[in-house]
């Protein structure tokens, strides 16, 4: 499924085509996303919920030191 979210950190936009059903977004409103989404990486479920990408990570991290 694509699925685009704003950043949190920067407010851009972003778009990421993860392995997972409408069933599942159904799910996890109703329970957290480890286990609605187990298959997905942390990354991919940071994404889902914050919009933030690991590259935008990544280069916050680098930045800080």
């Amino acid at each position: 499924m694509v699925i685009t979210r704003q950043s949190m950190l920067t407010g851009k936009m972003h778009t990421m085509d993860l392995p997972i059903t409408e069933s599942q977004l159904q799910q996890w409103r109703q329970t957290n996303i480890q286990e609605a989404m187990p298959h997905l990486t942390s990354d991919e479920r940071e994404f889902l919920l914050s919009g933030i990408t690991k590259d935008e990570w990544d280069e916050l991290l680098e930045s800080e030191e």
